[in-house]
């Protein structure tokens, strides 16, 4: 093998580790929006979690019955 069909092996080598290393960055960024993505839906639900739990040791729970579900006094 010549010096001139080394080179060109080099070259293609190099640029196909520069093409994967494009992929490779590409994914990362997909990657790390869909983690932001989903640590803010983790966020939400955990802020929804925890309101509802203030609702329901309040007593304000859905189900957990109002003045609409107490028994009326005669009984």
């Amino acid at each position: 093998m010549n010096e001139a069909d080394t080179d060109a092996l080099l070259e293609k080598r190099l640029v196909d580790l520069e093409v994967k290393a494009a992929y490779a960055d590409d994914l990362l960024d997909q990657l790390n929006r869909t983690v932001f993505r989903q640590q803010q839906q983790i966020e939400s639900l955990a802020r929804e979690l925890l309101a509802m739990r203030q609702q329901f040791s309040a007593g304000n729970a859905p189900g957990a019955g109002g003045a609409a579900d107490e028994r009326p006094p005669h009984y």
